[in-house]
């Protein structure tokens, strides 16, 4: 079976990655190469911590699993010269300061019972474990299953490995569908592009905060929208920061629907040094203007949970556009309208960390093969989505 896989980043490479293990026939299409856009503009997060009981912590509960099985794999396998996916087991620890330590225990004592590890700290165990963070963080909750790896060496290896399998990768755009083989003439046979037709049996749109426009270019319908995030960059220094580090503001502004700015702290080292500082979200389309007052918000934040941060160079700042659906779900599955079409996106902020099993939900739908975790919350087609449309 041949399957053109549309977007080369993380979700599109573990989407061809599957496809490809799994037997098919995959050729991917990038309009600007791998990892070009929102996976090399992110954390890199594989996190179960800031999952509320529902199917998407099931889904990152499954994916958390999986990774780190992929990035053993992943970087046993590489190519001479090819980077290791970074993946790091370091864990998170989520921090409250007074007047928000209840609803932090409350929101552990909720995932415990859905079997995500969530240990709280006393005080002196939480200085253990970050001895740099503010005298004022008055609560913490350690989540040691939370991980991280470098996003765009991970997606680069994961395309890597598919492409070994056989895949192909071309660098071109989606301008329009192919039709072929249905009484309706419905039926997705392939894609254009400016330089000509690709054919195949099926089409997986994974074109993260493009996916919706590319739907449209196709003959379907999918409300993802883009929404912007910033993070800073730090100097390289000594490590000082020793785990995922973030307030437990984070996980209100991860749910929100607010089209507002939202900022909340994230700090965690990297190997190479850095300390990456984020988060924000706003809906602006995708406008590059007016970054400012989130890069003033995050750094306030950030130096109140770990205060030798006022006295640290910043190196620089990005921003990504992450894919958000309206009702906080990803979209995978066959599209409910166009036969031939299915879709991988609108993770949002999560979509490096469950990746894996996207691409094994994906394989599931156009092939057949097992599903790592029930699709059903996720299909393009449930009801909660185009209520909030």
């Amino acid at each position: 079976m041949r399957v053109i896989v549309i977007g080369a980043g993380a979700v599109g490479a573990a989407s061809a990655l599957a496809l490809a293990e799994a037997g098919a026939d995959v050729v991917v299409v990038d309009r600007s190469g791998v990892a070009a856009e929102t996976s090399s503009r992110c954390e890199g997060n594989i996190l179960v911590s800031d999952k509320g009981p529902g199917a998407e912590a099931e889904l990152a509960i499954v994916a958390n699993r999986a990774w780190r099985r992929l990035a053993t794999r992943l970087d046993a396998d590489r190519a001479p010269g090819q980077p290791a996916t970074e993946f790091e087991a370091k864990g998170g620890v989520v921090v409250a300061f007074e007047g928000g330590t209840e609803a932090l225990d409350a929101f552990a004592a909720s995932q415990r019972g859905i079997g995500i590890r969530a240990e709280p700290l006393e005080t002196d165990e939480l200085r253990a474990l970050e001895p740099h963070l503010s005298p004022a963080a008055a609560r913490g909750i350690h989540y040691p299953d939370d991980a991280q790896v470098q996003p765009s060496l991970a997606t680069q290896a994961m395309l890597a490995r598919a492409r070994r399998l056989g895949a192909e990768l071309r660098l071109t755009e989606v301008v329009g569908p192919v039709h072929a083989g249905s009484r309706d003439g419905r039926r997705l046979a392939g894609i254009l592009t400016p330089e000509g037709s690709i054919t195949a049996d099926a089409v997986v749109n994974c074109a993260g905060p493009w996916a919706g426009e590319v739907a449209a270019r196709l003959g379907a319908r999918l409300d993802i929208r883009p929404r912007r995030g910033v993070i800073l960059v730090t100097t390289p220094m000594p490590q000082r920061v020793f785990h995922k580090v973030y307030d437990a503001d984070y996980v209100g502004a991860v749910g929100s629907s607010d089209a507002a700015l939202q900022t909340s702290t994230v700090v965690e080292s990297t190997p190479a040094g850095t300390v990456l500082i984020g988060s924000s979200r706003e809906r602006v389309g995708f406008s590059r203007a007016g970054t400012l007052a989130p890069i003033v918000e995050i750094a306030g934040k950030a130096t109140r949970l770990f205060p030798f941060l006022a006295d640290t160079m910043l190196l620089r700042s990005y921003i990504g556009f992450r894919p958000y659906a309206p009702d906080h779900l990803p979209v995978i599955g066959a599209d409910g309208d166009v036969p031939g079409l299915f879709h991988a996106a609108g993770h949002e902020g999560a979509g490096i960390g469950l990746a894996p099993t996207t691409g094994d939900l994906v394989a599931h739908a156009v092939l057949g093969t097992a599903a790592p975790t029930d699709p059903a919350p996720f299909l393009p087609t449930r009801a909660s989505l185009r209520a909030a449309a």
